[in-house]
């Protein structure tokens, strides 16, 4: 694993000849991603600015062009699998995009989630200037507890879409200044306001003391996440509240007090496994201290949740 800085890339199409350049964007952008087909109406002196920020476990790519069009067919999935979502954030011009046989439009304000595990056209206009990220299927998934993949348009106008909206700008914008640790921390949150921008945000419609429940026990099981006899009963108790209403406010939010309470843990023990200042510690102690009082549970958990073992998040 990268313990250092966020890998910077950055290409143009005028590094190449004009008549190279509509190729040498298309193994450009199929670098970033996976293998698709590109199409252009002027092959010839095609300009394409392209700038990545990345992590192991996030990507973030800038670019302006001209118009192409990119497709990925079910033969290209079947050879090159990639499960990944990416989130497409048009700030000029406009972007199509067809998945699932629906279409819809991208224009600036707007954005589309999409899966590169199943065949899509994308059509990028001319002068088109946006942004898309690449954000594992597994932090999607695990929010939304589904395994079929999703895909959609969000208005990023206004509300939480304009949080989301700024939130990816900002992290792209400010990813210099960032340790490699920051760029994942604020990727994540990018990642859970999504996940309540696809469920609608439930949230907004309960009752306004559920809501403010929910944020207060979130805030507390996020700060006791290594108190290994946190609970829903302790969480309650500690709040003032019923078990119930504990319950209640997080079943609004999707999931319940053991869910929030073993995700917490495992975001706080993968922080540490790849923070240098923890490295003196153990895995096992790094478990314990986390709040896990099982290594093969912790283990186990942990390789579910993010896909790696402890051992490596570390390397």
């Amino acid at each position: 694993m990268n313990d250092g800085a966020i890998v910077v890339e950055t290409s143009t199409t005028k590094a190449v000849r004009p008549p190279e350049r509509a190729d040498y964007w298309s193994e450009l952008i199929n670098s970033f991603h996976c293998p698709m087909t590109a199409e252009f109406d002027h092959r010839r002196d095609f300009h394409g600015e392209v700038a990545c920020r990345r992590t192991d476990s996030y990507q973030l790519v800038e670019w302006t062009a001209d118009e192409a069009r990119y497709r990925r067919t079910i033969a290209q999935i079947r050879r090159n699998t990639d499960e990944d979502y990416r989130l497409v954030l048009p700030v000029a011009g406009q972007i199509a995009l067809r998945q699932y046989d629906l279409g819809s439009r991208l224009p600036p304000g707007t954005a589309g989630l999409m899966t590169m595990s199943e065949p899509f056209e994308f059509t990028q206009y001319g002068g088109t200037h946006a942004y898309v990220m690449t954000i594992p299927r597994r932090e999607v998934d695990h929010r939304l507890h589904r395994s079929a993949p999703v895909a959609g348009r969000f208005d990023l106008s206004t509300g939480l879409g304009r949080v989301v909206a700024g939130l990816a700008l900002g992290l792209f914008q400010e990813s210099e200044t960032l340790t490699l640790r920051q760029f994942d921390a604020v990727a994540d949150r990018l990642v859970e306001l999504l996940c309540m921008l696809i469920i609608g945000d439930v949230r907004l419609t309960a009752p306004t003391h559920l809501t403010e429940l929910e944020a207060a026990v979130r805030f507390y099981v996020r700060e006791h996440a290594a108190d290994a006899h946190l609970n829903g009963r302790t969480v309650a108790h500690a709040l003032g509240w019923s078990l119930r209403q504990v319950q209640l406010a997080l079943q609004h939010a999707g999931t319940t007090p053991r869910e929030l309470i073993r995700e917490e843990r495992l975001q706080l023990a993968r922080e540490r496994l790849r923070n240098p200042a923890y490295h003196h510690w153990t895995v096992t102690e790094v478990a314990r201290r986390s709040g896990f009082s099982s290594l093969s549970a912790f283990s186990n958990s942990f390789r579910q949740r993010f896909g790696v073992r402890p051992r490596q998040a570390r390397d």
